[in-house]
């Protein structure tokens, strides 16, 4: 089993392929398992590194609490150590936010940076509109806390994809071992969401990265991922955007092929000259 010590933890990791380097940073809940589905036709064209973040799957689990900070450092240590520097970087979900924190601080190890639907919801927070509907989700989201203190991780990853992040019945349409990795990296959610700074990020900081971006969103999330995506389309005005008819937060998972074909083709054209 591939380990790399990296910031005082072993991290899991696995590289395939061939080409230009590519890092896929997961989620919360989920682990490098997570881009399997798009990760062959992915390696066809790339040299592509997934990893378990800290806390997830096959990587340790440090004691105490843990911050996105830690998780930005490590994936600067890992695209160093490993040889992947410049590399373009595509995270989802909590990992589109680690993958922006880094890219605000550590641009040279950036060739572009793709990132969908960050739950950044402290750059949004003074969005009225999204106000009552942020409040709903907090206070759902506070309700699987609850289950995850009282050590419920099946209901609560039930409930979060359910009620938080996917909707009704989308539970049973993960795949079986999405849905016990979930189970598996209940409490690390818990532990990143005790982070105080896990929603937020500086706008001014990030707009000193010039690098290729790729933003995506789902016509199926929460309106407020569209907010989020707008308000970094402002502080990244070269950013690409881009739009998953039909998917939801996780299109890699729900529509793997447009997901393969949009990073394709924005790291085939983020390339300068041979």
């Amino acid at each position: 089993m591939p380990l790399v010590g990296v910031n005082g933890v072993e991290l899991f990791y696995e590289v395939g392929g061939s080409g230009d380097p590519l890092v896929l940073v997961h989620g919360s809940w989920s682990d490098h398992g997570g881009w399997a589905p798009v990760l062959h036709a992915l390696a066809l064209r790339f040299r592509v590194l997934v990893y378990d973040r800290r806390g997830h799957s096959l990587s340790e689990r440090p004691p105490g609490q843990g911050s996105r900070f830690e998780d930005e450092e490590d994936l600067a240590a890992l695209i160093e150590t490993l040889g992947f520097a410049p590399a373009f970087v595509a995270g989802n979900s909590f990992g589109a936010s680690t993958a922006l924190g880094l890219a605000a601080r550590r641009p040279e190890l950036f060739r572009g940076l793709i990132a969908h639907e960050p739950p950044l919801m402290g750059i949004v927070a003074d969005t009225p509109e999204l106000s009552p509907l942020m409040a709903a989700a907090g206070e759902r989201i506070e309700s699987v806390l609850a289950r995850l203190r009282a050590d419920q991780p099946l209901s609560g990853a039930h409930q979060f994809v359910e009620e938080v992040a996917l909707g009704p019945g989308a539970w049973d349409q993960l795949p079986e071992q999405l849905r016990e990795t979930f189970v598996i990296n209940a409490p690390t959610f818990l532990d990143e969401q005790t982070d105080p700074e896990w929603a937020n990020l500086d706008l001014a900081r990030l707009s000193r990265y010039t690098g290729p971006t790729l933003l995506t969103k789902g016509t199926e999330s929460p309106p407020w991922f569209a907010t989020i995506t707008a308000r970094l389309s402002s502080a990244l005005p070269q950013a690409q955007t881009h739009t998953f008819e039909g998917a939801g937060h996780i299109p890699h998972v729900s529509h793997p092929d447009a997901y393969a074909e949009r990073v394709t083709s924005f790291v085939e054209g983020s390339k300068g000259p041979e």
